[in-house]
């Protein structure tokens, strides 16, 4: 009997999700084929990026084994894919050893993600990009507080006890809420006082939340003020060498601790791979997630343009979208392979719930011409579901 050959290459919230929803569709059709499935990732785990500041301020374990995750049925290689022969539906892979391999495909999906950006050491600081960075900045700030718990000069000791938050987008809320949590409960604990520790989170902008209305953004502002976050407005963090953290308008101030929190760009092995991309670094692709002018290869997630074709919008890069791309997909390979109609991608509603700390949060929905918002605890429970349904966890 004839072999179908579907591989999805990486094991982000795209990929697990895509590879799931290609079982139920693929399994599920009319096709008489056996149908192999492999997921290539260069780890051998799933690592829920979207709570990466969980291991900066607590021993959280963000990994989740794939073998745990796909228990059966999906043969799982871990390896960095370095090619994609087009032509001959051929992927080229080096392992972990370092050794080349070769595998043949009917299907495959793209969804190598995204990166964080980063900026040059020489600008000091640590960027939340892995999570070795994120260990290493828990490291940095309780070993900050225990030596401002032995300090005598009150300026050094302040210093000590701040830390900034470059860039105020959704990852630099989330981080900075928590810190404001843990870092107060760790001085308390080593006999400082919890109030005259300062987390200042910078904001290019002159607010927050640019995804919706200004009701939102301020209530946000407001909620991160109760919980012990400043927020600074208009200001750019040029570099945190030495102790100091300089501003774009030339301000210099005293910080212990600088995490960056830039943002997200897609993932630049795509360049490398020999598939079509946008000016902007990511893959091409139609309505239905097919890449262009690449027979059976489709692509989804953080690296893919994925743009509403009714309204002209763009998905965001967030693991909300990447859901349900997945399941439109499956869809997708399932009706190109039975030549039927493939339905077309459509735009997400527009929602976002982000978490500010332990038990508090911020959900916002536009819906019905409506804004509504939920906070508190309700609002942290919708976002912990959200964070837990995006990698398998119930």
């Amino acid at each position: 009997m004839e072999t179908l050959t579907c591989i999805v290459i990486g094991a982000g919230y795209a990929g697990i999700h895509a590879m799931k929803e290609l079982r139920k569709n693929l399994i599920n059709s009319k096709r008489s084929q056996s149908i192999r499935f492999v997921l290539i990732d260069k780890n051998n785990y799933h690592l829920r990026k979207v709570i990466l500041f969980k291991p900066a301020v607590t021993d959280e374990n963000i990994c989740m084994p794939l073998d745990q995750m796909f228990p059966e049925e999906v043969e799982l290689v871990e390896a960095t894919v370095t090619d994609i022969k087009k032509a001959e539906k051929q992927l080229l892979l080096r392992n972990a050893n370092g050794e080349q391999q070769q595998l043949s495909y009917d299907v495959l999906v793209v969804a190598i993600g995204s990166i964080i950006r980063q900026l040059d050491e020489e600008k000091g600081g640590f960027p939340l990009a892995t999570l070795e960075h994120a260990v290493n900045i828990r490291t940095a700030w309780r070993a900050n507080l225990q030596q401002a718990a032995i300090e005598a000069n009150p300026a050094e000791r302040e210093r000590l006890m701040t830390i900034a938050v470059a860039g105020a987008g959704i990852s630099g809320i989330e981080t900075a809420a928590e810190l404001a949590h843990y870092v107060r409960a760790d001085a308390k604990q080593l006999g400082l006082n919890p109030d005259q520790v300062h987390i200042r989170l910078f904001n290019a902008h002159e607010r927050l939340f640019l995804n919706g209305p200004g009701k939102v953004a301020s209530k946000l502002e407001q909620l991160l003020t109760n919980n012990g976050v400043a927020v600074v407005h208009g200001s750019r963090v040029l570099s945190a060498a030495g102790g100091r953290l300089l501003l774009a308008g030339g301000e210099e101030l005293p910080v212990g601790l600088c995490i960056w929190t830039l943002g997200l760009m897609p993932n630049p092995v795509l360049r490398k791979l020999g598939l079509p991309t946008t000016e902007d670094g990511f893959v091409n692709i139609d309505a239905s997630y097919r890449v262009k002018a690449a027979s059976g290869i489709y692509s989804i997630g953080d690296c893919a343009k994925v743009i509403d074709p009714d309204t002209g919008r763009s998905d965001g890069m967030t693991c909300k979208e990447a859901i349900p791309q997945a399941a439109r997909l499956g869809k997708v390979v399932a009706a190109d392979l039975e030549g039927r109609a493939a339905p077309r991608h459509t735009g997400y509603m527009d929602s976002f719930s982000i978490g500010l700390g332990p038990e508090k949060g911020l959900t916002w929905v536009h819906k019905w011409g409506m804004d509504i918002m939920i906070t508190g605890k309700m609002a942290y429970r919708i976002k912990q579901f959200t964070w837990n349904i995006a990698s398998f966890i119930k």
